[in-house]
């Protein structure tokens, strides 16, 4: 028996180490790198502006994809607004089937495990691998936040927060290394803003608002379940992607992505279905 032991004794730092390689160490789960699977949109998926309440646009805004309204009926500022490679949907059938699959996409979204917790940190200066960052409050961006993808073109971010997301004027979004908007995804709790002449990447699903101010460039989606999505001489665009069954894919189309876009290179359900305390 002891000659036993002592054969097992030097394997239990490497079992220990093991062990360890688990756990985030701070009750997140450590999952960073791995692979994720990107939220399935259903027919939002072709929408680039969807909102709750109104559309509302000022200024020469390109938005190259569809646009709609529900359960509201009110879009405004098309033109001097232009819409390219889609419809306008208001208050119909189509829209309302669009919010029941945002519905469920946000929630997919909502259940999805935290690779890692930034609260209290600006996003602005970090260079993030694949995973999913969560902020118990609202989140910022100041600056640049880089997206390695690390060669993987199907590597998944996912940002969740559970108030505001805010980013400052001129900040950016960058997916580098392989990797697309069409994979980045923002559970926003409340409302988002994204601030003058920012270059953004992601699909912005948020509970309430978007604003989208003077000059921002989205390569991804404003998606709004409840409120409205403002407008003010910005150009969106998702670039490459389409629908898939598993959600967003990167495929060989020929829909142009505009060059000063900030990347490298879907039975209705009611708006409030989820946990109570989102729905207000």
């Amino acid at each position: 028996m002891k000659n036993r032991l002592a054969g097992l004794l030097p394997l239990l730092p490497i079992a220990a180490l093991l062990v360890a390689c688990g756990s985030g160490g701070d009750g997140t789960s450590d999952k960073t790198g791995s692979s994720l699977t990107a939220p399935k949109l259903g027919t939002s998926t072709s929408f680039l502006v969807l909102a709750g309440a109104t559309v509302t646009n000022t200024g020469p805004s390109m938005i190259h994809g569809d646009v709609g309204v529900s359960p509201g009926s009110a879009v405004t500022g098309f033109p001097p607004g232009l819409q390219t490679d889609g419809a306008m949907y208001k208050a119909d059938a189509v829209a309302l089937k669009a919010q029941g699959d945002l519905t469920t996409a946000y929630n997919e979204l909502a259940a999805a495990p935290c690779t890692q917790n930034l609260t209290g940190k600006d996003l602005g200066g970090l260079t993030l691998l694949e995973g999913v960052y969560c902020f118990d409050s609202s989140a910022q961006l100041t600056g640049t936040l880089t997206l390695d993808a690390k060669g993987k073109s199907d590597a998944v971010f996912i940002f969740k927060t559970v108030s505001s997301l805010v980013t400052a004027s001129s900040a950016s979004v960058l997916v580098v290394n392989g990797g697309s908007g069409c994979n980045v995804f923002w559970k926003v709790g409340s409302s988002a803003t994204i601030g003058t002449s920012s270059k953004f990447s992601g699909s912005i699903l948020a509970l309430t608002s978007i604003a989208l101010q003077t000059g921002a460039t989205v390569d991804g989606r404003a998606l709004a379940r409840n409120g409205e999505v403002t407008l003010d001489n910005n150009v969106i665009s998702v670039g490459k992607c389409i629908a898939t069954d598993a959600g967003v894919t990167d495929t060989g189309t020929t829909t142009t992505t505009p060059a000063d876009v900030g990347t490298d290179a879907g039975t209705p359900t009611p708006p409030c279905d989820e946990e109570s305390e989102d729905c207000t």
